[in-house]
């Protein structure tokens, strides 16, 4: 590869991960033009480890004779079990452990094949195989993200020479630098949505991180809890409590989402969502399908939980409809993106008197006349009470025990 080729391949990726390409894309481009430079690459893959609640990393593979298409597998914890195996039994762990940075094999020359991972490429016609591992500094090291590992493979008949070995490992820098960064944009966005919700997350990555800042939204507010989870919590296995908290919270936070809802608040066993009511009916009618799939599946979860000799529980919920401001609250060191105002107030004392009227779902009068005339028909009644901290009594309403919905 000359000068010239060299520093505008430099300059391609530097300036495609500066705007922002996505991953894909860097790949594509990153190993289009070594092919183009002349450097005879076959195969190439790139891995790097997240910071994500499910998965440990991601890896990008590239392959000549499909050059506009990068293979991206998301991949799980390599801890315990056959990742594990397979993980220690490849030269990136090889290098990692022997704190190397580099592996080549001139499978062509008779280098010997002793990794699986060189066998494979060996019997898929690789004759030259390079592996490079660019470490971080321990200060920039987030999570399970320390390195960047990458293998190289040319199925040239002489492999690719010794100009193509230190192209590649002066090149793959910038390479590795540029998914870093795209990395790290995609973990920032997942981590925020993770942990604040869908769309605060967005929210807050779009900028809106002021202190006091926040807009007046009309909403629909779903706040639920846990039948007996006190009682639970003091007679069971400490070890027991968290897998029983995820359980149903999976159920909830699944069914919110699934019918266009936020989560914004996990506190404990209790569960505070909003679905945005641009259409209050139809935000009624997602609110009241997602309390249907919550009931179907904690029946499937509790069989599930009693066959294995877990406790059970029961979730129970109110839904309210009314204004809300929705921003940043808090001090300029620790900010909470959430809702404020009387209606969460409001729906919080709802579900407070579930207990007393023995009912697990329970509606306001505002939700039941924003849920329209069709809804409000399968709606019952149970009278109007006072609420602690409420200025007015309140009409709440629970649907009928055939309640369906469309």
């Amino acid at each position: 590869m000359n000068q010239k080729a060299f520093s505008e391949l430099a300059r391609w990726v530097t300036e495609a991960g500066l705007i922002g390409r996505p991953e894909n894309e860097l790949m594509t481009g990153f190993c289009g033009r070594i092919v183009d430079a002349g450097i005879p690459l076959a195969r190439a893959i790139v891995i790097l480890d997240t910071l994500h609640p499910i998965y440990e990393g991601r890896a990008f593979r590239w392959r000549c004779d499909v050059p506009e298409k990068v293979e991206i597998l998301d991949y799980g914890r390599t801890n315990e079990g056959e990742a594990a195996e397979s993980w220690r039994r490849s030269p990136f762990f090889h290098l990692l452990q022997s704190g190397g940075t580099e592996m080549r094999r001139r499978l062509a020359a008779g280098d010997p094949a002793d990794f699986p991972a060189l066998v494979e490429a060996r019997d898929e016609g690789a004759t030259d195989y390079l592996v490079l591992v660019q470490r971080f500094a321990a200060e920039a090291v987030i999570g399970e993200m320390d390195c960047v590992y990458s293998s190289w493979s040319s199925e040239a008949p002489y492999g690719f020479g010794e100009d193509g070995v230190a192209a590649l490992k002066q090149l793959a820098p910038f390479l590795k630098l540029a998914l870093k960064s795209a990395a790290l944009a995609r973990m920032a966005e997942t981590l925020a949505q993770t942990y604040l919700g869908r769309d605060p997350g967005r929210r807050v990555m779009s900028g809106r991180i002021l202190r006091g800042v926040a807009e007046k939204i009309g909403a629909v507010l779903w706040y639920s809890d846990l039948h007996g989870y006190t009682q639970i919590s003091d007679n069971s296995p400490p070890e027991q409590i968290i897998p029983l908290l995820n359980d149903y919270a999976e159920v909830v936070v699944s069914a919110v989402h699934g019918r266009g809802g936020d989560v914004l608040k996990l506190v404990g066993d209790g569960t505070l969502a909003i679905f945005p009511a641009d259409n209050r009916e139809e935000a009624c009618r997602g609110a009241l399908a997602a309390a249907v799939r919550v009931h179907e599946d904690v029946i499937k979860l509790n069989a599930k939980r009693t066959a294995a000799g877990l406790p059970t529980s029961q979730v129970y919920l109110a839904l309210h409809v009314g204004d809300v401001f929705y921003g940043n609250v808090g001090s300029k060191d620790r900010l909470d993106f959430t809702i404020i105002g009387p209606a969460v107030n409001e729906v919080s004392r709802i579900l407070a008197m579930s207990r007393s009227v023995e009912q697990d779902v329970l509606l306001s009068a505002d939700f039941a006349e924003a849920a329209g005339p069709e809804m409000r028909r399968q709606l019952v009644s149970i009278g109007r009470y006072a609420l602690r901290g409420v200025a007015q009594p309140l009409e709440l309403f629970t649907p009928e025990p055939d309640f369906e919905i469309s």
